[in-house]
């Protein structure tokens, strides 16, 4: 059963959030970080992205930019742009795209239950980059981002979350990117116990995005419980930050390949060889989108295909086989294009839905790549399957949109 508790938040005064907010550190660069927080000293890269405050082309794993990160955590602190809760608190974070809203509910959540498989992953994780996290968290003794988590739809909490969200928000604005995010504090003893108790009575959480910070947050938590003599599992270095969705406010969209070359072939003789294991209809120079589960969009020539998988090149009772990243990844990428390994091989590279299918075309029309191949998008209930199979997706699957901001709440482990 999964075992979360309220906390007291770390988090910018009302008047100063737009300023400290900031996108998590995995999705830009330095430059782009440094961009970002140009003429802001209050924003939050100065602390996920310190090497902002070095010159340019600084490494990031820099002794000098670990500890500057551990400076500037302290200097937000007590310049009072970050200040702690007086109370342990749940929260609820909502974001806006497209006019839908997700609502989450913040918590700490059990270091281990990570270890022991109660919250699960659907993704393996890099050593360096867990190791990278790790150094983070524990010299700045906290949790400055959140992991992104997922969790089955439940009425009580479907109820404390309206309830909640029909009181004014603590946040509520709107990021240049026109996605707008609204915060509450939960307040109610009452409503507290019942968010305690009803992810006690679940038999798992689910990890959709954050798997390197989940896996970080709990090798600090075994490194301090094991250098603790008077360790009792209470103590807040046991928990980590999370923002827990209901599965069915989620949406995941597509995540798209892009090859820069045909492995010897022709364009004529690429397509032939994709007519073994799919029907291939010439869609024609208007972009075409994959309408359904095994259904593909092919972007070759100046020209958009569909590709309809044949029976027999996925299995629909397996967790893994069912996936069009399977299907494509084995009938596409491997048999015909010669490439076997999606996370070192540099002919291929990956184009988040976000962007459209007008950057895959564009891509191509420049002549860097030599074809694009667009996948209808995974759903919450593969993501769920796969993580209770124990079974790991390929890479580059999955693609959550809106990311959570970082910088609204930041759990201490003290």
């Amino acid at each position: 059963m999964a075992t979360v508790k309220p906390f007291r938040g770390i988090r910018p005064p009302r008047e100063l959030v737009e300023q400290v907010v900031s996108r998590p550190y995995d999705v830009l660069n330095s430059e782009e970080a440094r961009a970002e927080a140009k003429g802001n000293p209050k924003s939050l890269y100065h602390i996920i992205r310190p090497e902002i405050d070095f010159e340019p082309g600084t490494d990031e794993h820099d002794e000098r930019v670990y500890d500057k990160a551990v400076e500037n955590f302290k200097a937000f602190q007590a310049n009072g742009w970050l200040r702690q809760d007086d109370k342990e608190h749940y929260y609820i974070y909502a974001q806006t795209m497209d006019g839908r809203t997700q609502y989450g509910i913040v918590v700490a959540a059990n270091v281990n239950d990570y270890v022991n498989g109660v919250i699960k992953k659907h993704e393996l994780t890099r050593r360096e980059k867990e190791d990278d996290r790790m150094r983070h968290v524990l010299i700045n003794n906290a949790n400055i981002e959140p992991v992104f988590f997922a969790f089955p739809d439940n009425e009580a909490l479907a109820k404390v979350i309206t309830d909640v969200t029909a009181g004014p928000a603590e946040y509520d604005f709107t990021t240049d990117d026109g996605f707008g995010h609204h915060f509450w504090i939960v307040e109610d003893p009452e409503q507290t116990s019942i968010i305690t108790e009803e992810f006690a009575a679940m038999p798992a959480l689910y990890i959709a995005d954050g798997h390197h910070r989940s896996a970080a947050a709990a090798r600090v938590g075994l490194e301090k419980a094991a250098s603790d003599p008077g360790h009792t599992g209470d103590e807040e270095y046991n928990y980590f930050l999370a923002v827990a969705f209901p599965a069915s406010h989620l949406r995941i969209i597509d995540y798209n390949r892009v090859v820069r070359d045909l492995n010897g072939l022709t364009p004529s003789e690429f397509l032939k060889r994709l007519a073994k294991d799919f029907i291939v209809e010439d869609k024609g120079e208007e972009i075409y989108r994959p309408e359904r589960l095994h259904n593909f969009s092919l972007y070759l020539g100046g020209r958009w295909y569909s590709l309809t998988a044949r029976e027999g090149t996925y299995n629909d009772d397996d967790p893994i086989g069912v996936l069009d990243v399977t299907v494509s990844s084995e009938r596409i990428l491997r048999d015909i294009l010669g490439i076997t390994d999606l996370r070192t091989d540099k002919r291929i590279d990956f184009v988040g839905g976000i962007r459209g299918l007008g950057e895959l075309k564009r891509r191509v029309d420049s002549g860097e790549m030599a074809m694009a191949l667009a996948l209808y998008p995974v759903s919450m209930k593969q993501l769920m399957d796969i993580s209770d199979s124990g079974n790991i997706m390929p890479p580059k699957t999955t693609w959550f949109e809106p990311k959570l901001r970082s910088g609204l709440i930041i759990h201490s482990l003290d």
